[in-house]
């Protein structure tokens, strides 16, 4: 009998927790309809705009503007939120799931379609305005008002699918899968399909397949000639041979930096973690920049072999060798936080299991640690192919004659000729490339099992690396962090000396020009050029990156532990704006974003955005491979327990994912920090970018600036990666370690 009362009292709680989040919820969307401006008030902030919510056009209300400012299409929404109100008051099942489905659903398709087809001066389409005649008015994109009352209709419509049975019933994944959905849809589908559409109109504007024919299949993109004897192959063939050698070589030596840094050398782990991670904190020119003074046709190397040997210098390094090195030096990083967690989330245990059954410590690790490193190997590999397709800073820097996609379609758009109808027919190959690789790995990671971090305990030590292994990592990864260290003394020096290769007087000035510090009549003054960028990169970087990190993890346990339909493409969704070239994630943008309804480009908003969804891969794939090592029972012994989907996943969860959290945080703060291509036409004159700011002292030759600029950089994000990881703090797995 009382295991009865008990089942009852935790049903009548969870219909009691349910009924509060469709309240919260509905709450939610009648206060943005009524307290709240429903359309962005352009130069005006928020807080001035909120005591004019029941007066002018520009800044009232949703209800207001329904009914004073003759914009009927308003009601549709409103509607959707009451009907929803209708479904609180039902009792739980179908029916009310059906109501609140179809009452949100409607609403949000209303207020969606509404937004499209009108514009800022009536009809957005020559169609409709000949079908319904001209409107009296038209609508300015949405403000937060519409933004929040979107958001409300679509946890509504969560609610509804889970009350449909969907989901095991459960509210949170069920908003869940519909949120992240939908923000996929948003900024990520949406302005990409823009971009790629672009490939079936001719330069008239007219549907055209023989101009996309014509532009996807040519001697330019696919052609052989360096096989058959000529000078050079298509682009589509250089970026597919240099992502296999980029991601080859990325995942392999970081995965030895991992080893190196968990097994190989306990002492150095700290120092390695700081030292691998170098490159990731580095603008990508600086980069291109250190290894041009190294191996450039001027570089040390190439007056060494002068000096030594007589041997002319020649520009050797530029073209596949030195896009590749590049990459290597700038995609391994990424590698490494994917492998790192890897490594640690192995169990002990079962390689203790092996050495008790007589296996050699050589025997141990390629039978049982390799294979259990399986998915780690396969998303950094995924990551570091995509990485290279789509990177455009180095190839731009070193490519010389090596024609890769990325550059193709970033000349197609900015060259003499512009070309959007070529460049989204490029842009649309590398996004065929990278669902290839992403079917493979697939294909390869099977329905396989990885499970390693389970709930029993697990006193066991790491097992070190066999001598072989070990001496082929310290082989390998040594002389490469070595490398690491010396680009990066090139990086530091030149912003401390008059003119490289010049003079080499020591100066201060060049941080006095960006960063100078004086006090005035009224107090301190940030006389440097650079402060203004540096502030607001800084802020938006740190808006970026809790947001990129969480909906990343989020969507990396819905892949992991949820099954629904539409999951594979869901996934493809989450890595796509990886498969785009920066240059194209912009230019989408802009187009996405430039009308109603949501008119963002030339805000700071904007720039968060394609801050987050340019990063929320590596957090994807770093979660995705830390979820593949924890065991499902984790999951259920907390749910019998009594506790929520989300109690589950930050009370355990979670903390069996700090280095997928770190990696994720990490990546995307710094990513955002140093980005060039994606941003570079969402910066403004308000909102300039310590990236661009730096491009501009390079375009006026001021090496010495942009270089100061990147040291302050570089002790910044170096700063900010350590407060991260201390402020996530480790995973603790409850094993020991070896003396």
């Amino acid at each position: 009998m009382k295991e009865g009362s008990d089942v009852t009292t935790i049903a009548t709680r969870g219909q009691q927790r349910a009924r509060q989040v469709v309240l919260g919820w509905l709450l939610l969307g009648l206060a943005a309809y009524v307290l709240l401006p429903w359309y962005f008030p352009q130069d005006m902030p928020l807080l001035k705009a909120l005591p004019g919510i029941f007066g002018s056009a520009e800044t009232a209300s949703g209800l207001v503007q329904a009914l004073v400012h003759q914009r009927p299409w308003l009601w549709s929404g409103l509607a959707g939120l009451l009907a929803a109100a209708f479904a609180w008051r039902m009792p739980a099942g179908r029916a009310q799931g059906w109501v609140l489905v179809t009452g949100s659903g409607l609403g949000l398709l209303a207020l969606l379609a509404s937004g499209f087809a009108i514009g800022a001066t009536g009809w957005a389409f020559e169609a409709l305005n000949a079908a319904f005649g001209e409107l009296p008015k038209g609508q300015f994109g949405m403000g937060i008002g519409g933004a929040l009352a979107l958001l409300a209709l679509l946890m509504l419509l969560g609610a509804g699918v889970a009350r449909l049975g969907y989901f095991r019933g459960d509210f949170f994944v069920a908003s869940a899968v519909v949120l992240c959905g939908g923000l996929l849809l948003l900024f990520v589908a949406l302005p990409v399909s823009k971009s790629l559409v672009g490939a079936l109109f001719d330069d008239n504007g007219r549907l055209s397949f023989a101009a996309f024919a014509a532009r996807l299949f040519n001697e330019r993109v696919w052609g052989l000639g360096c096989v058959s004897g000529g000078v050079h192959c298509g682009a589509a063939w250089n970026t597919v041979f240099l992502a296999l050698l980029t991601a080859t070589g990325t995942t392999v030596m970081g995965t030895f930096v991992a080893l190196l840094a968990e097994r190989a050398s306990p002492r150095m782990r700290r120092p390695l973690n700081v030292l691998a991670l170098l490159p990731i904190i580095t603008p990508p020119f600086v980069v291109g920049l250190g290894l041009i003074l190294l191996f450039g046709r001027a570089g040390l190397v190439n007056q060494f072999l002068e000096w030594a040997f007589g041997i002319p210098p020649t520009r050797w390094f530029y073209g596949l060798l030195g896009v590749w090195l590049s990459q290597m030096f700038a995609f391994t990083p990424i590698a490494f936080m994917i492998m790192r967690g890897v490594v640690q989330g192995i169990s002990p245990s079962l390689e203790e299991a092996a050495q008790t059954l007589r296996a050699s410590r050589l025997q141990t690790f390629m039978t049982v640690t390799l294979p259990l490193m399986k998915p780690g190997l396969a998303n950094a590999f995924l990551v570091g192919f995509i990485e290279s397709i789509a990177d455009f800073g180095n190839p731009i820097v070193v490519g010389g004659s090596y024609a890769v996609l990325s550059t193709d379609i970033f000349f197609a758009i900015v060259g003499a000729q512009y070309d959007q109808g070529r460049a989204a027919a490029l842009a649309l190959i590398l996004t065929g490339l990278a669902l290839v690789v992403f079917l493979i790995q697939q294909r390869v990671l099977g329905r396989q099992n990885y499970t390693t971090v389970t709930g029993k305990g697990d006193s066991g030590m790491p097992l070190p690396l066999p001598d072989r292994i070990r001496r082929l990592t310290l082989g390998l990864a040594g002389p490469w962090l070595l490398f690491t260290l010396v680009i990066y003394v090139f990086a530091f020096i030149g912003g401390f000396v008059q003119t490289w290769g010049r003079d080499y007087t020591p100066t201060m000035a060049h941080f006095r020009t960006a960063f100078d510090l004086q006090w005035g009549a009224h107090g301190l003054v940030w006389a440097g050029t650079a402060w203004n960028s540096l502030i607001t990169t800084l802020k938006l970087a740190a808006l970026a990156a809790p947001v990129c990190a969480g909906i990343g993890l989020l969507i990396s346990w819905l892949l992991a532990r949820t099954q629904f339909v539409g999951q594979r493409v869901f996934e493809f969704a989450a890595l796509l704006a990886f498969a785009i070239p920066g240059t194209v994630l912009g230019v989408s943008y802009i187009l996405a974003f430039n009308v109603p309804p949501f008119e963002l480009t030339g805000t700071s908003l904007i720039i968060v955005l394609c801050f987050i969804f340019r990063s929320l891969p590596v957090g994807v794939r770093a979660g995705t491979a830390s979820f593949k090592q924890l065991d499902r029972n984790l999951d259920e012994a907390s749910t019998m327990l009594r506790a929520s989907t989300a109690t589950t996943l930050r009370r355990v969860v979670l903390p069996l994912l700090k280095p997928a959290l770190v990696a994720a945080l990490v990546y995307s703060f710094v990513r955002s920090m140093t980005t060039v291509s994606a941003v570079i036409f969402l910066v403004t004159a308000e909102n300039e970018l310590a990236t661009t700011y730096i491009i501009g002292r390079v375009g006026n030759g001021d090496y010495g600036v942009a270089l100061a600029y990147c040291t302050v950089l570089i002790v910044l994000m170096s700063m900010a990666t350590a407060l991260i990881q201390w402020l996530v703090g480790e995973r603790k797995l409850g094993r020991r370690r070896a003396a």
